[in-house]
């Protein structure tokens, strides 16, 4: 957690973390998701009212929205399909008169929606678009450290290396080696380290020795 926190300090985004609720995960902050964050924390400077943030399942965008809408005052809409042409048109029109931001939390850019109505299709066309990209070595180990912070499960930095050196990167297999390792440790009663780490996710599909960088093998 103290490396997570160093990384925080020198991305130095004005995020403010404690907007976010109680049952909220932490929000791992690394390359992948800077430079949204330093986006959305601006929204006074937006060209217009409207921004869509895109990213990757499990890639920590609605935990981003959610702080987004507590730390700004406006409006998220989770999902570009999760409310209709006209109502997202409306939600356009209210921001920009309101002055109050929205946010459209999507898995694709705008021109991927298939958009049927002439005005939203236009408006959209003018939307900043902010991505979330795939997770890097940093951010997948303060990620794994941070998600067993919270679950109250000590983990050592040791143990984080040997699973981010093994894995695909990708949010979604981040977010599903958390949870396969808790649940394993408490039906076995066993600490998470690396022995644990490696039978059961070697046996779950979810790390590859074929993956690790040669140079720096155990």
């Amino acid at each position: 957690m103290a490396r997570a926190a160093a990384r925080a300090a020198q991305f130095a985004l004005p995020l403010d973390w404690s907007a976010a609720g109680s049952n909220d995960p932490p929000l791992v902050m690394g390359a992948c998701n800077a430079d949204a964050l330093r986006y959305l924390a601006h929204p006074a400077s937006w060209p217009v009212r409207t921004a869509v943030l895109v990213g990757p399942p499990q890639s920590g965008r609605s935990l981003i929205g959610r702080i987004f809408a507590r730390s700004s005052g406006g409006r998220v809409i989770d999902g570009n399909a999760s409310v209709d042409e006209d109502a997202m048109f409306h939600a356009w029109n209210a921001a920009q008169a309101s002055g109050l931001p929205l946010l459209i939390i999507a898995a694709d850019a705008p021109p991927a929606w298939g958009t049927a109505l002439p005005d939203l299709r236009s408006r959209l066309a003018a939307v900043p678009v902010v991505r979330i990209g795939d997770p890097d070595d940093a951010y997948a180990r303060d990620y794994i450290e941070a998600q067993f912070g919270q679950r109250g499960l000590v983990v050592g930095a040791d143990v984080a290396d040997f699973i981010v050196r093994r894995m695909h990167r990708s949010h979604a297999t981040l977010a599903h080696i958390v949870a396969v390792l808790d649940a394993a440790s408490l039906a076995q009663g066993r600490r998470i380290g690396k022995r644990l780490a490696g039978e059961v996710l070697r046996g779950a599909g979810l790390i590859s020795d074929d993956l690790v960088d040669q140079a720096g093998a155990e």
